[in-house]
């Protein structure tokens, strides 16, 4: 059983919302030979009033060196996310996204396409909801000292990379966000600056990857970063009921992830995932559970200005198989090339290496292996505005 499952709901009310442009004159004194005035900055063409429109395009060609066939296990690269098509060319994502920053109140709204969008909304019955991957309103009241509340469908909190490659250090997703983590919540965020260095906030939501609530419960969500100029460590806990009409039993998670940057080139991060999920043995007491954890560092250097290395390594044990639908205990190795042609493209040429102490992944038609090997070629193109 994978643990990102997955269910719809309606969201067309957040995708409504408009904002008023405004406009300033500024008059000069006039001296008998006064100097023309400088003209006004010319308005992004990513931007209409205050609201900014950005995307990408998201592209790759794998290889993988067990060459699993389609009737195997439908011609994927196992454990990958978002780039998991084998041996073909295939589209990770292609997003559009929306935004006006609150000044009190804002909307934030992105579209996905493509594979990850397939992977984050595996509904074959293909609605309005199925391409969001987030749709928030946000309000900063001045009287609230810095604090934000957003209301909608946002992004979790917890792990070290996010859904979009080029704000990650490598290409493909990290064993640990692929399957010890959720994607996304439904509910309420806040988030309200403690102290110059520490923001905290509470989050209300339906559960994991639900939009509507599977079981009538609430996940509360604890978040906490801590940032310094050279560091920043973050916290992250959710607790609730996630089994499928019940709500006599929770799941729990703790994420921690710290982040390095010794130095303006060469930056770091260790993250931490433990995840335990208790079952309603049929009102029985005790009741059963299953566990996993995970760890992870990845090593990123800026040896120039248009190209970069990552290097990331981690260990991933689904001791009762509840993750990866195997109980069995991982290992993964990345390392991976980046070269940015201009500020709005890059290409990533990666190698990957990962091993099982179970013969787990898929070789040929029907053969199953121990370890698998992948070379990936992504370009991705992004655009917009720079306030």
């Amino acid at each position: 059983m994978k643990i990102k499952s997955v269910s719809h709901g309606l969201l067309g009310v957040l995708l409504c919302c408009s904002v008023a442009a405004f406009a300033q004159t500024q008059s000069a004194p006039a001296p008998a030979a006064a100097p023309s005035p400088a003209p006004a900055p010319a308005p992004s063409i990513w931007s209409v009033g205050s609201l900014d429109f950005s995307g990408l395009i998201d592209g790759y060609y794998s290889y993988n060196a067990n060459r699993p066939s389609n009737a195997a296990n439908g011609q994927i690269n196992d454990l990958y996310n978002f780039n998991d098509k084998t041996d073909q060319f295939n589209l990770a994502m292609a997003k559009l996204t929306i935004n006006h920053n609150p000044d009190p109140v804002g909307v934030h709204v992105d579209l996905i396409f493509g594979r990850a969008n397939d992977i984050m909304h595996p509904s074959t019955d293909k609605n309005t909801d199925s391409y969001i991957e987030q749709a928030y309103i946000s309000a900063t009241p001045p009287k609230w000292h810095g604090t934000e509340l957003d209301f909608g469908q946002f992004v979790t909190s917890a792990g070290a990379e996010v859904i979009e490659a080029m704000n990650d250090w490598n290409y493909s997703r990290s064993i640990l966000f692929a399957w010890a983590i959720p994607y996304y919540h439904f509910g309420i965020r806040t988030s309200t600056p403690v102290t110059k260095s520490w923001t905290a906030g509470v989050q209300l939501v339906n559960g994991w990857n639900d939009v509507v609530a599977n079981n009538g419960g609430v996940t509360v969500g604890l978040t906490s970063l801590y940032t310094k100029p050279k560091y920043n460590w973050a916290l992250n806990y959710y607790v609730g009921p996630q089994n499928t009409d019940t709500q006599k039993a929770n799941r729990n998670l703790i994420d921690t992830t710290l982040n390095l940057t010794p130095t303006p080139k060469f930056s770091a991060y260790l993250n931490y995932d433990y995840g335990q999920n208790h079952t309603d043995a049929m009102g029985t007491t005790p009741e059963s559970s299953a566990h996993w954890q995970g760890f992870a560092g990845d090593l990123h250097e800026q040896f120039l200005p248009k190209q970069a290395l990552s290097f990331r390594g981690e260990f991933f044990n689904d001791s009762e198989g509840y993750a990866t639908g195997t109980a069995q205990k991982l290992k993964e190795v990345t390392a991976t090339y980046e070269y940015k042609w201009n500020p709005g493209v890059l290409t990533r040429v990666e190698y990957r290496r990962d091993w099982s102490d179970q013969p787990f992944f898929h070789k040929g038609n029907t053969e199953m292996v121990d370890a698998q090997s992948t070379l990936t070629v992504a370009f991705i193109a992004f655009f917009g505005p720079k306030r």
